[in-house]
């Protein structure tokens, strides 16, 4: 069984930065895609950022790109998301996942992901 947990959400101002952690249980971190995906008060969860296994490809939703920053440390099992200018629509909580399948991705879609952490609430002030 794996097991993720996040860190490093808090409320920051709009322009501000964060940045998040999730660590994970397990030998086999680094064989698979890892994603951060989050939920808008209100509104469906949405793929922000995503990572292939060895790190060697990254994926950016639209509205995080140029702002936003995925990376992952395979020695320390954790994975990370950068992020900077932050607005108020960045608002939501934030979920890191594990793709199904290993050593493809990453992939885009939710379903596409068995483990999830509880999730860390980002609130930006405008």
């Amino acid at each position: 069984q794996v097991q993720l947990v996040e860190s490093g959400g808090g409320l920051v101002q709009a322009g501000g930065s964060l940045r998040l952690a999730c660590a994970a249980s397990g030998r086999t971190f680094g064989s698979y895609s890892m994603a951060w995906f989050r939920q808008p008060p209100e509104k469906e969860r949405e793929f922000v950022a995503g990572i292939k296994g060895n790190g060697s490809r990254t994926a950016y939703a639209e509205s995080v790109k140029g702002r936003f920053i995925i990376s992952r440390d395979n020695a320390l099992n954790t994975v990370y998301l950068q992020m900077n200018s932050l607005k108020p629509e960045d608002t939501a909580v934030y979920y890191c996942a594990r793709d199904r399948v290993a050593r493809i991705g990453p992939r885009l879609f939710a379903d596409d992901y068995s483990y999830w952490g509880q999730g860390t609430q980002v609130t930006v002030s405008s």
